[in-house]
């Protein structure tokens, strides 16, 4: 794979599940509101995608070693990887009740994490289940912090 493409969708995809999860976690915690969750996967979907593609862009052309098309195709990927993916949550809130909803978006955010994780580790040679422990914590890590200033702003605000 090209490397302005591995780098536009490995940051898309891993950006998308990481933040989408903390997001939706989130906004349950302190809402509990179907409408609420649905509204904020669509808000991140759109305005992180921008956001992390400008990143991602401004980042490769700091580099000054990539061609104008190598950094385009690194923003786009990123656009697309983190548009699409973050989506993806939307299926199982749109579809069912908001706890189940929540609960099946954290197996898949998890074992998304968990593949891709795995995919990298071994192209890279290293050692894939290191690499998907230590993603994994840190996933885990932001849902339970979510979790909590999802609570916190439930209780402080309402």
């Amino acid at each position: 794979m090209q490397h302005s493409l591995k780098i536009g969708i490995s940051f898309g995809l891993t950006s998308a599940i990481i933040t989408t999860l903390g997001l939706i976690v989130g906004l349950n915690a302190g809402t509990s509101s179907k409408l609420v969750v649905i509204g904020g996967i669509l808000t991140i979907a759109i305005a992180d995608a921008f956001s992390d593609s400008l990143g991602i862009h401004i980042s490769e052309e700091s580099e000054n070693v990539h061609t104008a098309k190598e950094i385009w195709i690194s923003t786009s990927a990123t656009f697309f990887a983190k548009l699409l993916f973050a989506l993806t949550f939307l299926v199982p809130v749109l579809l069912l009740d908001l706890y189940t909803a929540i609960i099946v978006s954290i197996a898949w955010g998890l074992f998304s994490l968990s593949v891709f994780s795995y995919y990298i580790a071994s192209k890279q040679k290293g050692n894939p289940w290191k690499a998907v422990i230590e993603h994994l914590a840190i996933g885990v890590l932001v849902i339970i912090v979510t979790n909590f200033v999802g609570q916190w702003i439930g209780t402080v605000f309402s």
